[in-house]
């Protein structure tokens, strides 16, 4: 069903990493919302929309650019979804309100013109990188998150650069294999939630996956990361498509 006038399309990002500091990557976003985005009847972000999220009351003017952008596309009739991803898991209620965003659970379930498909951000899936599975699990938690919202903002932003370090220089000594997703934790999601298709980002891999599950043929879809380019899915009633385009 085609609301709102719009066309039976459906875009799907993650990765994109914004920050003050990368200009090319925000401009290169600002112009798919108003010139893709704004075709499509739903737009899913499935997390890492930002480099790093310290807070709601972060109202700097980029982060409010960013909002009123999203907005803009909202008020052209297109819904907009949002999955936390590992970088930006504390973004609340406020700041998607402020950009019009409906925040849905870390993996959920969509119907994608008459598919049952499984969406998230793709993190839990690598289950060989211990390390960050146990920092994931102890910052997910509501004592972790409490302590963390009750600093100043800015020391927020102190551990958040300081974060970003560690985490670069953990990830370049890490092995591809380690990084990427575990096969059966793929399998055993889509055997969960009775799906043939699982949409993701995280690892930066943008690829259409073959596998099996529920004793049938099924697919893995990969999101591309923005860092070199603008990337996407378009899925439409009758075709399925990975695009990109350079970021200038």
């Amino acid at each position: 069903m085609i609301e709102n006038n719009k066309t039976a399309v459906t875009y799907f990002i993650a990765d994109l990493h914004l920050s003050e500091n990368r200009p090319d990557i925000s401009a290169c976003f600002l112009r798919f919302l108003a010139n893709d985005a704004i075709e499509a009847e739903k737009l899913y972000i499935l997390g890492d929309l930002f480099e790093a999220w310290v807070g709601d009351d972060d109202d700097s003017p980029f982060l409010k650019t960013i909002a009123d952008a999203l907005t803009k596309l909202s008020q052209t009739g297109t819904k907009i979804y949002y999955i936390h991803g590992n970088r930006d898991f504390l973004i609340g209620k406020r700041y998607a309100k402020q950009a019009s965003m409906k925040l849905l659970p870390e993996v959920d379930t969509i119907d994608l013109y008459g598919q049952h498909v499984v969406i998230m951000h793709g993190d839990t899936l690598c289950t060989r990188d211990v390390d960050y599975q146990v920092f994931r699990k102890k910052s997910r938690s509501w004592w972790w998150q409490a302590t963390i919202k009750s600093l100043p903002l800015f020391v927020r932003k102190k551990i958040a650069a300081n974060y970003r370090k560690k985490s670069a220089s953990a990830t370049s000594v890490k092995s591809q294999e380690i990084m990427d997703v575990t096969d059966s934790e793929v399998v055993k999601c889509l055997q969960k939630y009775q799906s043939q298709l699982l949409i993701h980002g995280h690892t930066h891999r943008p690829a259409i996956h073959e596998v099996t599950a529920n004793d049938k043929p099924a697919k893995r879809i990969v999101l591309g990361d923005w860092y070199e380019q603008g990337a996407w899915l378009k899925v439409t009633t009758y075709s399925i498509e990975l695009l990109n385009r350079p970021l200038t």
